[in-house]
């Protein structure tokens, strides 16, 4: 009876599709984990109800939160992301009344139109949540801060690049190369 284990390619060109073989077995590697991720993720957010909910309750299914903003007038809205391995990241809104009244996953294109060139790098997290990636580039005076997301079903990158004062310089929205440097399709 054939085995149904992967086996690694053999032969001539066995060195490169070898490293291919194993990249995409990585990749595909990742995806339990993935799904466990948005799975608990799901689980969590089917238990809060908006209006019901206290921030206690919040607490309890997502944990610390990664930051808190102030909305004013004792409102304010947790920070929950799953950068930088995962693709999305959560604004809790917390009312005066201790209540939950809006829960948002914002990590996609909409949210990111929003960020326009001149905004500072506070607003930009205020609305997008910790990056999963920042780095800087001393001869250019920037520094570029990444996030990983799905656009539908292709693993995407939003980056924001900033000048030297901390102001947006320039959006943009790529592959994901983990993805793709895998060998595998841009999902």
């Amino acid at each position: 009876m054939p085995s149904l284990t992967p086996r690694p390619p053999r032969g001539a060109a066995a060195g490169t599709d070898r490293r291919r073989w194993l990249s995409w077995v990585a990749a595909f590697a990742a995806l339990p984990g993935l799904a466990l991720l948005v799975g608990c993720d799901a689980k969590r957010i089917e238990k809060l109800e908006e209006g019901v909910a206290t921030e206690a309750d919040v607490r309890r299914q997502f944990g610390e939160p990664a930051a808190i903003h102030d909305d004013g007038g004792g409102a304010r809205t947790l920070e929950y992301t799953r950068q930088p391995e995962g693709q999305t990241a959560y604004m809790i809104s917390i009312g005066a009344d201790g209540r939950m009244s809006a829960l948002r996953q914002v990590l996609r294109p909409d949210v990111f139109a929003r960020i326009t060139p001149g905004m500072d790098q506070a607003q930009v997290r205020r609305l997008i949540g910790r990056p999963g990636r920042t780095q800087r580039y001393e001869l250019r005076r920037e520094e570029a801060w990444d996030w990983r997301f799905l656009d539908g079903q292709d693993a995407r990158v939003f980056a924001v690049t900033f000048d030297e004062t901390g102001r947006v310089l320039r959006t943009e929205t790529l592959p994901d190369p983990r993805v793709t440097e895998a060998g595998g399709p841009s999902r």
